[in-house]
C-alpha cells in the first residue's frame, strides 16, 4: 500500500511539472515569435520593405508616400526617414547635445513609453561621432527616468548616419524624424532580455545652434 501511494505521488508530481516544461520557450522560439510580430506589424501597417541597395540608390531616402521602410542588413533594423531634417549631419569629431522626442511601443504586448505629447517633455541625448561610429547617452528626460539608465540602444543611433540635426529657421524647415522597428539585439535591456521587438517614432534636433 505504501509503495502504491509513493508511486501515485510520483506520477502526480511528474504531471505537475510537465506543463511548466512545455511552457518554457527556447531562445530560438522567442526569435521566431519576434520575427512573426515584425512581419505582422509591417503587413498590418501596409509598410513596404525595400532593400538597402535600393535605399542607397534613392540617395539614402525612403518614399513616405509609398510607405517604404528600408531593411538594414548589418543590424536588422527597419527604418523610414520621414524628414531628413534641416541643418547638417553630425560631423566627424563632433560632440553635441540633441533634443529628442519619441514614442515607443513593444510589438508583442503594446507597452511602451513616450515623451511626444507635452511640448516641454524633451529628452536630451549627448552624441559623439568618431568617423562612422556614434556613441550616445541620455543625460536627462523620460527615457532615463523610466529605464534608470542613460544608455541609448544601438538601434536608436542608426538614423544618425542618414539625417541632419539642425534647428528650424523658417516655416519650411523640418527637424529630422524617423520611424524604426528595432529587434531585440539592437534594443534596450528589457528588449534584449525578453527578445522583444519595438517600434519607434523619433525626432532629433540640435539643442543649440552651431
Amino acid at each position: 500500500m505504501r509503495k502504491t501511494f509513493f508511486a501515485f505521488l510520483a506520477v502526480c508530481c511528474l504531471a505537475t511539472l510537465l506543463p511548466s516544461c512545455n511552457d518554457y520557450e527556447t531562445y530560438g522560439e522567442k526569435k521566431d515569435k519576434e520575427r512573426k510580430a515584425i512581419r505582422q506589424f509591417l503587413a498590418d501597417s501596409s509598410f513596404v520593405v525595400i532593400s538597402e541597395s535600393q535605399f542607397h540608390a534613392q540617395g539614402n531616402t525612403t518614399d513616405v508616400g509609398k510607405r517604404e521602410f528600408v531593411y538594414l542588413d548589418n543590424n536588422g533594423v527597419y527604418m523610414q526617414i520621414v524628414h531628413q531634417g534641416c541643418g547638417t549631419p553630425l560631423q566627424d569629431g563632433e560632440n553635441s547635445d540633441l533634443l529628442v522626442r519619441f514614442s515607443e511601443m513593444c510589438l508583442l504586448d503594446s507597452t511602451g513609453i513616450y515623451n511626444d505629447v507635452n511640448p516641454y517633455d524633451l529628452d536630451v541625448m549627448n552624441v559623439k561621432r568618431s568617423g562612422s561610429t556614434f556613441t550616445a547617452a541620455f543625460t536627462s528626460g523620460v527615457w532615463r527616468s523610466c529605464y534608470g539608465s542613460e544608455t541609448v540602444p544601438a538601434g536608436l543611433i542608426v538614423p544618425l548616419s542618414y539625417i541632419n540635426v539642425g534647428r528650424p529657421r523658417s516655416a519650411d524647415d523640418h527637424i529630422a524624424k524617423v520611424r524604426l522597428i528595432v529587434p531585440h539585439t539592437q534594443g534596450h535591456s528589457i528588449a534584449s532580455a525578453n527578445v522583444y521587438p519595438y517600434y519607434y517614432e523619433i525626432s532629433f534636433q540640435r539643442k543649440t545652434d552651431l
